[in-house]
């Protein structure tokens, strides 16, 4: 069933129930975003996807859209929103990106730039957590994790379907754990995808991070946006 809605006051002709995001994305105007991947279910964990919606703030990965319905993405304020939400990201955790194996491709370092970031107007915590060692194929820089659940929810042992990360613990005791045992039966392609899932440079390949770059800095020669517009998602 077709629908109409507005976004940030043009009349946009959509399907009923499509997530807000990729609607918006669908006719030119690009929303940031963190955890969701088109495709996969909605996780709503980063809300660097916040617009307003009915005037009332929302993350647009989660929002189905509904005939009527009035959109702000550019407003001021909700702007200003997600530029704070993507500035504790990186005051929380220990983000140096010249020294960084994902600098160049990474997609927080990308939405950075993306909504203006100079400088965090919050205090950075530096919070120390210990790198995890422990599986043959991965290494794991727990200071850099934003917490997306990406890899959480999308990478799976494949003979049995448990997950291979986890989170643990709560608020400011939180941390990315990796299930050692299954990660070490990962396939080369598994271990790829899951480091490419990574938002930041948090999942490294152990024998691959340190002595290269992860890949081509992609976001340097097209940034997020003009990439997220053409539907370039690799």
């Amino acid at each position: 069933m077709m629908i109409q809605l507005k976004i940030d006051g043009k009349n946009i002709n959509a399907r009923k129930g499509q997530p807000l995001i990729d609607v918006a994305l669908e006719n030119g105007v690009y929303i940031p975003a963190l955890c969701y991947l088109k495709g996969q279910p909605c996780l709503g964990t980063c809300r660097v996807c916040s617009v307003k919606v009915g005037g009332v703030v929302a993350a647009a990965c989660t929002v189905p859209v509904a005939h009527g319905m009035e959109v702000e993405v550019n407003e001021p304020e909700v702007a200003d929103m997600r530029k704070a939400l993507v500035e504790s990201l990186f005051a929380e955790g220990t983000h140096n990106c010249p020294s960084c194996e994902k600098s160049g491709r990474c997609d927080l370092q990308a939405v950075g730039y993306e909504v203006g970031m100079m400088v965090s107007r919050f205090e950075y915590r530096f919070t120390p957590r210990e790198r995890d060692y422990a599986s043959d194929k991965i290494l794991l820089e727990r200071d850099r994790c934003i917490f997306c659940q990406r890899c959480v929810d999308f990478v799976r042992d494949e003979e049995t379907g448990q997950k291979i990360f986890s989170i643990s613990g709560r608020g400011a005791n939180s941390r990315i754990e990796i299930n050692a045992e299954l990660a070490n039966k990962m396939t080369a392609e598994q271990v790829t995808r899951a480091v490419n899932l990574c938002p930041v440079g948090t999942i490294v390949e152990k024998g691959v991070g340190f002595n290269e770059p992860i890949g081509k800095r992609k976001f340097e020669i097209k940034s997020v946006r003009e990439r997220a517009l053409a539907g370039d998602h690799k």
